[in-house]
């Protein structure tokens, strides 16, 4: 059986099947992406997936952003355990039916309750680390963005597995971009439960994006992750975004 072409990138997300199981707040997200050999990806999938490619390559990303407001089947927001930054190394790949999604490699989460739950319920990498997001500098006035974004993370118990990273976010908004669709638009993870294939649906408004800079990098993370050498070169895109929020549905689906 021949594996089906992958489907076509949507900047607008398709419908839930069913209701929303939980939902989060994902703000102040940086996308940052290196482009790599899709044979370098390949061994790092779960069985039943293959690299997804664009432009002759296939991306590893690098995205701290803070997750908050989170809820479970309609609960209010979970305080504390529901507001953390977070910081996760992903790739991009298509199953058999030519489903697009996310899998990642590692995920690195400040609070542990969510660290064991993700883990347990779907096998996800989480890991315990120290995050967090500093301002270096305030916007000079209410219209602008602030315009440094300082991200940190340091995993405990493995100190070697950390980041530093800081971006300047812009004003200046990506539109219609292919590359940017490709990298964000992903409306999907892939996670391996008890060796079975598994395609977890979200939804969220489009993405406003912006362009940004990537002023510092001090980084281990994507070297653990099985990609050594590749914070020697610079990133061949770097995104900004204020945030969505973003529903997600149950396993399977289109």
């Amino acid at each position: 059986m021949t594996d089906a072409a992958a489907r076509p990138i949507s900047a607008i997300a398709p419908a839930l099947a069913g209701r929303a199981s939980a939902s989060q707040r994902w703000s102040n997200l940086v996308f940052i992406h290196w482009r790599v050999d899709a044979a370098d990806v390949a061994p790092l999938l779960p069985a039943g997936l293959r690299p997804d490619v664009f432009d002759g390559s296939s991306w590893v990303g690098l995205i701290p952003f803070v997750l908050d407001r989170a809820t479970v089947f309609g609960s209010p927001p979970v305080p504390y355990f529901g507001n953390f930054v977070e910081v996760n190394v992903r790739l991009y790949a298509v199953d058999a039916q030519g489903r697009r999604g996310v899998v990642f490699v590692s995920l690195e989460a400040s609070r542990l309750a969510a660290v064991l739950a993700a883990r347990a319920l779907f096998r996800l990498p989480y890991m315990w680390s120290r995050t967090r997001l500093a301002y270096p500098q305030q916007p000079s006035s209410p219209e602008l963005y602030a315009p440094l974004l300082s991200y940190t993370s340091v995993r405990h118990g493995a100190a070697a597995a950390h980041t530093t990273i800081m971006v300047r976010s812009s004003t200046v908004p990506v539109v219609g971009d292919p590359l940017a669709d490709f990298l964000t638009a992903r409306w999907a993870l892939f996670t391996s439960i008890r060796g079975r294939l598994v395609h977890l649906r979200n939804h969220h408004e489009p993405w406003q994006l912006f362009t940004a800079e990537l002023v510092h990098l001090d980084d281990t993370l994507l070297a653990v992750a099985g990609f050594d050498g590749l914070v020697d070169r610079q990133p061949d895109s770097v995104l900004y975004s204020p945030g969505v929020t973003t529903w997600f549905g149950t396993s399977g689906g289109a």
